[in-house]
């Protein structure tokens, strides 16, 4: 009989104990899983930005006789930098056309030598990610 009432209540505690491992197990998986969908959602912007930036380096090898027009610091209109422009700010994150995140194409200082940067912020982030090509453009000597 005295050895019942020494072990009264051991059962509860070690029901509370597995619920309590439980738990931090959940807690784990969930934190996992959030940090799982972040580097899914990132690596997506990231395959976006480089994508945009090649398309556009793309469109300047087609175009080479207008290159110098395809620099965002020039405030002549052009039709062709200016869609791009207005593309990726459709497609990446607070980023508006003509805004502070407004993607950039600058051409030179050497001839040919183009350098395309796409920025966004994620959402619900505070630092800014960007995207960095660059690429010589140049007309070939016809060999």
């Amino acid at each position: 009989m005295r050895t019942l009432r020494h072990q009264a209540g051991v059962l509860l505690i070690e029901a509370l104990i597995g619920i309590l491992i439980f738990s931090i197990g959940i807690l784990a998986l969930l934190g996992m899983q959030g940090s799982a969908i972040r580097n899914t959602t990132d690596a997506r912007y990231r395959s976006e930005a480089a994508y945009l930036a090649s398309q556009i380096i793309g469109q300047m090898w087609v175009d080479i006789k207008q290159l110098p027009s395809y620099d965002t610091a020039n405030p002549a209109v052009y039709p062709a930098r200016d869609a791009w422009v207005t593309r990726v700010a459709t497609m990446m994150p607070g980023v508006t056309a003509g805004g502070a995140l407004s993607p950039t194409i600058q051409i030179g200082p050497a001839p040919g030598e183009v350098r395309v940067q796409v920025q966004w912020q994620q959402p619900g982030e505070p630092q800014t990610r960007q995207m960095v090509i660059l690429n010589r453009i140049h007309e070939g000597d016809g060999v």
